[in-house]
C-alpha cells in the first residue's frame, strides 16, 4: 500500500498549472492564458493529510499572511516524460502513477504585492504545510486504473460550508496538453506532482478554521474516492510578512 508519505519523499518537484479554470480566472480579475501557465510548489510543502492517523493536521498561517485555499486534482507522475506530444493521450495517461486530493495554500497578499512590483511569488505557495494531500489513488490497484481524471468531481468546504464544488472536465487544459508543455521545459521524473488548477469559489481562512475537501468519481453524487481533513492555526516562529 502507497502512502501519502511515501509519495512526499518520492517526490522532487511539484509543478502546478494556474488559471486553467475559467470561472476562477474571472474571480481573480485575471487575463485567460493562450498556453498552460505554471509555477513550482516546494516538496517541502506537502502536509500529508489523508489518512485516520493524520487528523488533526493543520495548515500554519505565518503572521501577516492571507492564506487562500485552492482544492485541486493531482497526479503523481510514474515515468519519465520528456517532449510529450500534445495529443498523446495513451502516452499521458500511462505516464500517471496515481491520483490526489490537494489543496494548495496561497498566502494572498504576498503574491498580490510581488505581482504588482514584478517579482517572484514563489514565498507565496511555498510555506511550510501550504500544500495538504489526501492518500493517493494508484493506477496499479485494477479500481483505479481506468478513472477519467477529466471526468471527477472536486469540492471544499469550510467549517462545513461548501466552498468549492466542480467538475475536472472544466479544466481549460487538459491533461495530455499540461504534460506536453511542462515536459518540454523540464523532464518529469516518478514521484513529481502535478497540480492541474482550481475551480472557482476560492477564498480565505483564518485560525481555527476546518477545511474537508472530497474527490468523487463522475458529479457531485459520485462515489467518494478520497477525502482530506485540515485545520488552520497560527504559526509561530520568527517569520512576518513585511512589504518587499
Amino acid at each position: 500500500m502507497v502512502r501519502a508519505n511515501d509519495i512526499k519523499e518520492a517526490c522532487r518537484k511539484v509543478v502546478c498549472i494556474g488559471r486553467n479554470y475559467a470561472d476562477h480566472i474571472s474571480e481573480l480579475n485575471n487575463t485567460r492564458p493562450k498556453q498552460p501557465f505554471f509555477f513550482l510548489k516546494p516538496p517541502t510543502s506537502i502536509l500529508c493529510a489523508g489518512t485516520d492517523a493524520a487528523k488533526g493536521a493543520s495548515i500554519l498561517r505565518p503572521r501577516g499572511v492571507n492564506c487562500h485555499y485552492e482544492v485541486e486534482l493531482g497526479l503523481i507522475i510514474g515515468q519519465q516524460v520528456r517532449d510529450l506530444h500534445p495529443e498523446d493521450t495513451e502516452g499521458a495517461i500511462g505516464a500517471i502513477g496515481g491520483y490526489l486530493l490537494s489543496i494548495d495554500m496561497t498566502a494572498r497578499n504576498v503574491q498580490e504585492e510581488a505581482k504588482r512590483k514584478g517579482l517572484p511569488w514563489d514565498i507565496a505557495k511555498g510555506f511550510d504545510t501550504f500544500l495538504p494531500i489526501s492518500s493517493p489513488l494508484m493506477r496499479s490497484v485494477s479500481k483505479y486504473r481506468d478513472l477519467d481524471p477529466h471526468n471527477l468531481h472536486l469540492s471544499l468546504s469550510i467549517n462545513g460550508q461548501t466552498k468549492q464544488s466542480d467538475s475536472t472536465n472544466l479544466m481549460l487544459f487538459r491533461i495530455p496538453r499540461i504534460l506536453s508543455d511542462i515536459s518540454r521545459v523540464m523532464q518529469l521524473t516518478p514521484g513529481d506532482i502535478v497540480l492541474t488548477g482550481t475551480p472557482k469559489g476560492v477564498g480565505p481562512v483564518v485560525s481555527g478554521d476546518k477545511m474537508t475537501a472530497e474527490l468523487r468519481n463522475g458529479d457531485a453524487n459520485g462515489e467518494v474516492l478520497t477525502e482530506l481533513e485540515v485545520g488552520v492555526k497560527d504559526r509561530e516562529g520568527p517569520y512576518e510578512f513585511k512589504e518587499t
